[in-house]
């Protein structure tokens, strides 16, 4: 596509990211139109959360409310979140149970495949008033969205060009979903906080994986985690995905945490309640931590045994809504469900963890004026695109950039 936008990327290439590309509203419709409304997948909800035929929840494309419903017959179908007459949110709750939905303004209802079924005084009053006699309710069906469903995660896309979500996310990304996505799950819980930050600054807060050690004191206080622990990151061949994931705290001493002047070096910390990081390796593969991204704006986390989605909606130029949805597996016992229950401490908007990844975007969106002819430097880990067996790198960040350039034509 033609670049509309009058914005040159630095000649560095994917090493430096333009700083008004998180600030200037031209973009941010773009990015709708090119990236959102168009050959991507995006997260809906959980076949957990549309259990029985009939259930429907309220979603987001990027910024776009939707639908995702489990019809009569138990297919899964998605449309806009608009009625067809005057515009009006028809599911304004997180989601219902029944055989339609009606608009609580002129109550004209739909079905759950988003086909207008009625509309309220139609004939008119004593055959006065009401729509012209050609009026066509089948011509004002709501704008459907393609729906594909990948262990129990409910993805859907405006653009027919997409290709399958299996093909789009590649054979190790997808391996990764199904690592964590194993079995039947049930939701937890929900969180939901607002970030005064443009939605690209936490899409790149989860990609990048080596400021885990510098923000996250408790990570390291702790021993959580570390950069000195074997792990990586995977790169899916479009770059747009990502996995980044740590073993089991068993590192060596390292000279780069021994001299180095961390905010977490105390060693002699402790935990009152050490029980909040006690857990099993139920996955059998040593791995504590992976942080799965699929662009543009999913998360699937697993943290020693919390699971979580994330599912990033943007708000505007500097505001963004990230949804956390927990997990447990549906055959979990009492004593999993309190593991998973206290680890979940560990993650959401006041986590022990992910507390300061809430404040951080802020203060870099504060930052932004005066550098509208700025650039911020993305060469952790070299000046390409790929997987590393190493996460004191930006590859991710480096690869998301290589996918939204594409998309965006800049």
């Amino acid at each position: 596509m033609r670049n509309t936008l009058d914005l040159a990327w630095p000649r560095e290439g994917l090493t430096r990211v333009p700083y008004p590309l998180y600030s200037r509203a031209d973009v941010y419709d773009e990015e709708r139109r090119r990236i959102f409304l168009g050959p991507v997948w995006s997260f809906l909800c959980l076949e957990a959360e549309l259990a029985n035929p009939g259930d429907y929840r309220a979603s987001f494309v990027g910024d776009v409310p939707v639908v995702v419903a489990r019809d009569l017959d138990g297919s899964l179908h998605a449309f806009e979140n608009r009625c067809a007459h005057r515009g009006a949110l028809l599911c304004f709750k997180r989601g219902g149970h029944g055989r339609e939905i009606s608009c609580v303004y002129h109550n004209w209802t739909y079905d759950l495949r988003g086909n207008l079924t009625g509309v309220t005084f139609q004939r008119g009053i004593n055959r006065k008033g009401g729509m012209p006699p050609d009026f066509d309710r089948a011509a004002h069906a709501l704008r459907r969205l393609r729906v594909e469903s990948l262990a129990g995660i409910v993805f859907g896309t405006f653009d027919e060009a997409t290709p399958p979500v299996e093909a789009y996310l590649g054979p190790e990304i997808t391996q990764r979903i199904r690592r964590v996505m194993r079995k039947p799950v049930k939701v937890l819980g929900y969180n939901s906080q607002i970030l005064p930050n443009n939605w690209k600054i936490y899409v790149e807060n989860n990609k990048d994986s080596y400021h885990a050690s510098l923000l996250h004191a408790f990570f390291t206080t702790f021993r959580v985690n570390r950069l000195s622990q074997e792990g990586g990151i995977i790169v899916d061949d479009s770059g747009g995905h990502h996995v980044s994931y740590s073993k089991r705290a068993t590192d060596k001493p390292s000279a780069e945490y021994d001299s180095a002047d961390l905010r977490a070096k105390r060693e002699d910390y402790r935990l009152a309640d050490p029980s909040i990081l006690a857990g099993t390796d139920e996955f059998g593969d040593g791995i504590t931590l992976q942080i799965l991204t699929v662009f543009p704006a999913f998360v699937v986390q697993q943290i020693q045994n919390s699971l979580a989605v994330r599912q990033i909606v943007p708000r505007g130029v500097g505001e963004t809504e990230l949804l956390w949805t927990y997990l447990g597996y549906a055959d979990d016992d009492a004593a999993m469900l309190t593991i998973r229950q206290k680890q979940s401490n560990l993650v959401g908007p006041g986590g022990y963890i992910s507390m300061e990844d809430g404040a951080v975007g802020g203060f870099i969106q504060r930052a932004l004026p005066g550098a509208e002819d700025d650039a911020s430097i993305v060469q952790m880990g070299g000046n390409g695109v790929g997987s590393q067996d190493t996460r004191a790198t930006e590859t991710a960040v480096r690869g998301f950039w290589q996918v939204y350039r594409r998309h965006m034509g800049i």
